[in-house]
């Protein structure tokens, strides 16, 4: 179900809000208010959560103004054209690690070091104009700074 989600959207936002669809509440089936982790389904959520972002048919960054997106593979090649527009630092590829101690640590994986070549040679035949037209309009919009704090060296 949150695969077919994702693949019918696009692109969607883990739990933010934001111009596109929110992933955690597809899978509630209905509205968040606060935090997901305090939602009835919570533990439900958190382990679609997971199984989706261990799939290979979706890459997980910040494209959508600097909050954690899920992006389709089908949609792959018209994020790599569109990679000026969004900012390479947003495309990166975030994976949680779930440590035995209980704490979550992101890896980072810059792009386009996470990009298959069929996507990447699918986006080089592709305009940014058709690429923007696929993503959506938040790719053009106004880019906002991320609220992401600096992380220690």
């Amino acid at each position: 179900m949150a695969l077919e989600f994702i693949e019918v959207h696009g692109v969607v936002l883990v739990a933010a809000r934001g111009p596109v669809p929110r992933l955690t509440e597809a899978i509630a089936g209905e509205p968040i208010t606060g935090s997901w982790w305090g939602h009835p389904k919570g533990h439900q959520i958190y382990a679609v959560l997971n199984a989706v972002t261990e799939s290979e048919d979706v890459v997980v960054c910040r494209a959508v103004e600097g909050k954690v997106t899920i992006v389709h593979r089908r949609l792959w090649p018209a994020l790599i054209r569109a990679a000026d527009t969004i900012g390479a630092d947003r495309l990166a590829r975030v994976e949680q690690e779930h440590t035995a101690a209980g704490h979550h640590v992101n890896h980072e994986t810059p792009f386009p070091a996470w990009a298959d070549r069929a996507s990447m040679d699918a986006a080089s035949t592709m305009s940014a104009e058709d690429a923007h037209a696929l993503l959506g309009s938040w790719v053009t919009a106004p880019r906002r700074a991320s609220r992401r704090r600096a992380s220690s060296p």
